[in-house]
């Protein structure tokens, strides 16, 4: 049985009601995107404000170069590669073709300077070095990024390398791109600032960052490029404004200016028409119920995540929240037990659900408050 309480979000917040026949932000439509493919999501509370064939499994070429830095991350977090370490570089890796750091044959280069060549410059060397020094060989790179592709929960990718050369079944979509690029600002902020460094140095040559949107658009501080005749011209992009982050992908446009115009067009209408609010912090009470036959007569709920929500511009005072707790919660109650849940709503839509999880302990009680409680469930019902 669980017991469901509503209220008014913002009374709950002990925010004002605004009269009722206020002014309304306007809510249009996205705008018209030129492109196979797109998605714009926000950063915190994972809200798709705009998407077109978001699904659709398309070649993503230098895109693919995310996951290669997200694997070459993950290795450095766990110790088991450190960005001093010297690679050896192989003649494999300098013959790639395309877009190059000039990295040379038989020479040492670090980790850190084929990362960042990698995400600056979009080094295809600099992929296949990194791969072939924590994996062996670029094949078995591959399969650590599929893997860690279904841990993050992108279902519809396929990598065959490391550097997005185009592969008979190398494919991947937009949202799983954007999914990517969130996790790689999520987990590792540290590296996550190259993505906006505008230009890269090696060799004595310097060669500039293919993101257009690095010059014009102050609040774009990411991620990568990606182009090749199957392909077309792609961008995944990431910015930030007023404390609002979004993350767009455009797959499959027709130029340069272009894949930065349709991307361009996606952000301006993600800020100006929606706002992002954090609701409740981690672990935060939200609410309160009783326990029965416990130590104590009351439990903490909260969230194990931080909750946020996107909402149209101006209708943030328009939320409603619903707890439903499962009834009746009998001690002993572990930490972090799930014991219902919490629903947004804006009108008839849900927005977001999470579950409410106990915050503290509840132990049992003595003999005497189990032999009472149990006597006024049965009296009670």
């Amino acid at each position: 049985m669980f017991k469901t309480i509503n209220f008014v979000f913002l009374s709950f917040l002990a925010l004002l009601v605004t009269n009722a026949q206020a002014v309304v932000t306007p809510n249009p439509s996205a705008p018209t995107i030129i492109a196979k493919s797109y998605i714009l999501q926000d950063f915190d509370s994972g809200r798709i404000v705009a998407e077109q064939n978001s699904d659709q499994r398309l070649p993503p070429a230098s895109i693919t170069k995310l996951m290669t830095a997200y694997v070459v991350s993950q290795e450095l977090h766990m110790g088991n590669i450190k960005l001093e370490d010297e690679v050896l570089i192989s003649e494999k890796a300098w013959r790639m073709v395309g877009s190059r750091s000039f990295i040379e044959v038989n020479t040492k280069v670090s980790v850190e300077v084929l990362l960042r060549g990698m995400i600056i410059q979009s080094g295809n060397d600099a992929a296949v070095a990194l791969a072939e020094h924590i994996a062996g060989s670029e094949e078995t790179f591959a399969q650590m990024m599929n893997q860690y592709a279904q841990q993050l929960g992108m279902f519809n990718t396929n990598y065959q390398n490391s550097t997005g050369l185009p592969g008979n079944n190398h494919f991947t979509t937009a949202r799983d791109i954007a999914t990517l690029s969130a996790a790689i600002i999520r987990d590792f902020p540290e590296h996550y600032k190259w993505y906006a460094e505008k230009e890269f140095t090696y060799n004595n040559i310097t060669q500039h960052n293919r993101n257009k949107l690095l010059w014009r658009d102050k609040s774009v501080d990411g991620l990568k490029t990606g182009h090749t005749e199957e392909a077309g011209y792609c961008l995944a992009a990431s910015a930030k404004r007023s404390g609002m982050r979004l993350i767009s992908v455009v797959l499959g446009t027709r130029s340069e200016n272009a894949r930065a115009q349709e991307t361009q067009k996606l952000m301006n209408y993600g800020f100006r028409f929606f706002e992002t609010h954090s609701l409740y912090q981690a672990l935060d009470q939200v609410a309160e119920t009783k326990v029965w036959k416990g130590a104590t007569k009351q439990v903490a709920l909260g969230l194990e995540q931080t909750l946020s929500v996107t909402v149209p511009r101006g209708r943030y005072k328009e939320l409603v929240a619903t707890t439903n707790i499962q009834q009746p919660l009998i001690a002993p109650i572990a930490l972090g037990s799930q014991l219902g849940e919490v629903e947004i709503r804006l009108g008839d839509e849900l927005i977001a659900k999470q579950p409410l999880i106990a915050v503290h302990a509840v132990e049992q009680g003595s003999w005497w408050r189990r032999l009472l409680d149990s006597l006024l469930m049965l009296i009670w019902g």
